[in-house]
Parts: C-alpha cells; structure tokens; sequence
C-alpha cells in the first residue's frame, strides 16, 4: 500500500489595472505584442517600479489564510532562458516572501474538515505566452510582466479529490477577495503539481514529478491520478529509481496522460541573487492593517448562513462555495421566504437550468424573482410542479411572477366548496373504492387524491384536498 504525496503551486493573476514593474496595461485578449514597453521587453536600460496595488493584494490573501505577513521582503533573479522571457531572467521572491506560513482549511462532504500548511505566496512578474502553430512558433509578450502571486502549499494533501478541494477554496477565496478574476479559461489561475508516493508507514518523501501549467479542475485530476498510478507500477514493477525522475511533466488532455517535458531544476539552478534594481520591500504597520480589512470570506458566511437561516452545513458549504451563488442567496433571504426551499430552488432547479454561457450574474431569474416564486409555494398559491413550469417560463420570458401564475392558470384552488364538489362526485362515482377504504384498505385514500387532481387538472391544494377527503370518509 502507497500514500500519496501532493503539493500545489498556484499562480494567481492579480487584477491591477498595470502590469507589476511598469505602467502597460494588463488587459486580456489584445493584440499580439502592443501591451509592451522597454521594461517587459527586457531592453536594456529599462529599470523597474513596483506596482503598490499588488503589493495591497498580497496582504489581502496574506490575512485570508491566517499568514505572516513580513514587514520586509526582498525581490531576486531567477535566472533561466525560455523565449517568452526576454530579460533572460524572472523578478520574483525567494528567501522572503512577502506572505510567510499559512493555512487553508478543506471541507468533506461528511461535514470533517482537514487544514493544509501554506508555506508562503510571493509577488513575481508572468512570463509571456508561446503560440505553436505547425511548424512555427510566435511570442507574444502581452503577458510579461503581469502581477502574479504564487501561493505554495505544504505537501499536506493525499488524494487528487483533497487537491482539487483544496483548490476550489483557494480559488473561491481569492474571488471573494475580488484580487483576481481568476478565470481559469484565460490562465488568471493554473497551478503546477508536485506528486510522489512513497511506502504507508515510511516518513521519507520520494522522488517528485512536477505537472506543469493546469488551469482545469477537471483534468487537474485525471492527471494527478494517472501520474500516481504510473509511480506505483513504476514501484512495483521494480523500475521505481530509472522510470520516476525529478522532472517537469505535461498532461496531455486527449491521451489522458503525463508525458516528460524537460528535467526539473533545482533551486541552485535558476542562480537566485537580489535584483540589484530593486530595494527591499517595507510594509508599514499602517498599510497592513488598513489591508488587513477583508470582506466576509467563504467560511464565515458559511457559519453565518448555518446560524441565521438555520440551513445545513453542507447545503452553507455549496452555496458559499461560489461567490456569485452566496451574493445570489443572501438577495433571496432578504425577502423572508422559507430557507429550505431556497435552497433547493437555487442549487437544484435553477442551477439545472443554466445552460451553456449562461451563469447566475446574467441569469433571466434575478435572486429577487426566484424568491416571489418561492414566497407563492410557501402561501399555497402555487404547487411545487406548477412552480416549476413557471419557472421554465420565466427562463424564456421577462414578466412578473404573479402574471406568468394567472396566464398559465396554475393558481390553486383551496375554495372549500369549489373542492367539496369535485371530492362528493369522485366518492359518489366510486361506491366500491369507498367501502374497501373503509375496511381497512387505507391505500385507496391515495387513489381519491389522484382522482381530485386529475379533474382539476392538478390546480387543487393538496393539502387541502387530504384535509376535506379526510372529513368526508370518515
């Protein structure tokens, strides 16, 4: 039997208006090579200004996971060739980071949770971006120069289902923070994986292979598990020391495999030295407390869900796990209606509604509307059923709750002698059915209310019409 042994370093792309050392925009999805200037280009000469808002972001993330954050860092030269990187070298933090240890706190759907050691998160400039084409490669530099942090775990978590948990809180945090859009579609967040097994029981940490430049949960897992899987029968084939080298690998989505990419380097490698172009980094105690101010983040408002609306812990955690479906619940709540069945109209028939592009920022159903539709069940105007053929209605077309009720002529009948007449005339029809009711054959009460609702062609109130069969047979 194996552990397995995963460590993750995520790049978070910070949302400054500028890049990290100079003033060219960070905008996504310009043209090739025209959000560049003599710094991000590496000319000669070019020397570099720290950007303060990203500095300001840092402290943010620094206080979310519960970091020190070091009232001085230094920014150094990692040193390396690659042809998205025309300065020949990398501005980023080494021995002081400007966020130090840390931790994360992971969610089980059994309601346990398990904490995951941060080891720090530093400021660095991105590369840019290599575009394969055939037998052509373009650069384009866009890219170079934005601010990222990269937060570094410790090799805490054991399975592909703890990384990628540990994963969707980050990125969940750091949208609640509002410090990245982290759109994992245009690399604002990706991740690189550190996997190794080693023997149950034994201490030693083994050989590691590095993934490269995931931006899927999805395949994020598929690769870690094809990666560990290819480790143990490395292991057990007894070709463990030739086959698992220290390496970076690359997930090839069609294959559904990792595949060799280059040898990993170690930290002597890239010739880490300060940037002689940059001083130390002071953060005064001001700055860390006026940064140290964050919103509500995903955890607490999970607590704060659980206590006010009394809804369970793990119905807080899916809801919570997304900002824009926690924004979208507490505007629902704001109207007073049933929790219970907010819940389930928001993470059930309205999420299974969504289709393709269409998310709950641009759904046609805004929270305020979802909860006038949830407020007509809650006072029996509407069937649970019958809401829901509202609610596909008001996917396709901007009207009013109680005008889409009247038009599709769903309200229900809880008139007492409207329901009497239709009740008298099913037991007067069935003569048979009522005497085996009341011989003991309670089965046939369901029958009645089938009856009653199929001549009211599901328009009358269920529990009313349980009520008054309930008066006229006994």
């Amino acid at each position: 039997m194996f552990e397995v042994i995963i460590g993750l370093e995520v790049h978070v792309q910070l949302n400054t208006k500028s890049k990290l050392f100079c003033s060219c925009a960070t905008s996504f999805g310009e043209e090739p090579n025209t959000n560049v200037c003599p710094t991000c280009l590496g000319l000669p000469g070019a020397l570099p200004v720290l950007n303060k808002e990203a500095v300001h972001k840092a402290i943010m993330l620094g206080t979310a996971l519960k970091s020190v954050i070091n009232k001085t860092s230094i920014f150094n030269r990692k040193n390396y060739f690659y042809p998205d990187l025309p300065s020949g070298y990398q501005i980023s933090q080494f021995e002081v980071p400007v966020v130090g240890l840390g931790e994360l706190l992971i969610d089980f759907e059994d309601g346990s949770s398990k904490k995951i050691g941060v080891t720090r998160a530093h400021l660095e400039n991105d590369a840019g971006k290599n575009i394969h084409a055939g037998d052509v490669s373009h650069v384009d530099l866009n890219r170079a120069g934005t601010p990222l942090l990269e937060i570094v775990s410790e090799p805490d978590l054991r399975s592909a289902e703890e990384a990628i948990l540990y994963l969707k809180k980050l990125h969940s945090i750091v949208r609640y923070l509002g410090i990245s859009d982290a759109n994992m579609q245009e690399g604002s967040f990706r991740c690189d994986v550190n996997v190794s097994i080693r023997p149950k029981g034994d201490t030693k940490l083994y050989t590691r292979c590095e993934i490269k430049n995931m931006n899927s949960f999805k395949f994020i897992e598929k690769a870690i598990k094809y990666e560990v899987n290819r480790q143990i029968e490395a292991w057990e084939d007894g070709v463990y020391e030739k086959e698992v080298v220290q390496e970076t690998r690359l997930f090839d989505v069609n294959m559904g495999e990792t595949r060799s990419m280059r040898g990993k380097e170690d930290a002597a490698d890239y010739r880490y030295f300060p940037d002689p172009d940059l001083l130390p980094l002071i953060l005064t105690d001001e700055m860390i407390e006026k940064y140290s101010k964050i919103p509500e983040l995903p955890d607490e408002k999970k607590e704060r869900f659980v206590k006010e609306f009394e809804i369970k812990e793990y119905d807080a955690s899916v809801i919570t796990s997304s900002l824009e479906m926690a924004n979208y619940f507490d505007e629902m709540m704001k109207e007073s209606i049933n929790s219970k069945n907010a819940v389930t109209w928001l993470t059930v028939e309205l999420q299974g509604r969504l289709k393709e592009g269409i998310t709950l920022e641009n759904s046609p159903v805004d929270a305020k509307t979802l909860a006038k539709l949830i407020s007509r069940i809650d006072d029996n105007t509407i069937s649970g059923k019958a809401a829901k053929e509202v609610l596909d209605y008001l996917m396709e077309n901007s009207e009013e709750v109680d005008a889409v009720i009247e038009k599709l002529g769903l309200k229900q009948v809880s008139d007492d002698g409207a329901l009497l007449e239709i009740i008298d005339g099913i037991l007067a029809a069935n003569e048979d059915k009522v005497a085996e009711y009341k011989s003991g054959k309670e089965k046939m009460f369901a029958f009645f209310v089938g009856q009653v609702m199929k001549i009211s062609k599901g328009s009358a109130n269920p529990q009313k019409v349980s009520a008054l069969l309930k008066e006229r047979l006994a």
